[in-house]
């Protein structure tokens, strides 16, 4: 997938883990439904990924009684640890999302980059309401919370 322009959203989050439970918690068949926030919830359609760097994942977000139908394909990233996901077909105009492991003093960071770009008209309306600004801050302020809790042993 060539880099996708657009919008840039970050969080990084260092936790007092290992890369091994980092990869370990992201490469659950079960860690999706747990990083996404009430009161949305996935449905998986067709799950053909074979590891965190390979294959492609077809699933709906339900908002409530709104469907939002999702292709994601997931990727290496040379040169760093973690995996790529790209929107191959989607609400929005492009959606590309790093999940980087980063092993730091103390333990792991992980870093979240999404570019995103958005439709134009309507449709553009309604994604950057639903997938921008301050629901695109939750859900990652969200998914950190809900990550930490599942790599972080006391």
């Amino acid at each position: 997938m060539s880099e996708t322009k657009g919008r840039v959203f970050e969080k990084r989050t260092v936790f007092k883990t290992t890369l091994d439970a980092m990869n370990r918690f992201h490469q659950d068949r079960s860690a999706l439904n747990k990083l996404t926030p009430p009161p949305i919830f996935i449905q998986v359609h067709n799950d053909g990924r074979t590891s965190l760097t390979a294959g492609d994942l077809e699933f709906t977000l339900w908002f409530g009684p709104l469907p939002i139908r999702w292709l994601a394909r997931h990727e290496v990233m040379p040169g760093k640890e973690g995996f790529l996901e790209w929107q191959v077909k989607g609400p929005l105009k492009s959606w590309r999302h790093e999940h980087i492991f980063e092993p730091v003093e103390g333990g792991v960071a992980l870093h979240d980059r999404v570019t995103l770009e958005h439709h134009s008209g309507w449709r553009g309306l309604m994604t950057r309401l639903m997938f921008d600004g301050l629901p695109l801050q939750f859900l990652f302020f969200y998914r950190h919370w809900r990550t930490g809790r599942a790599v972080v042993r006391a």
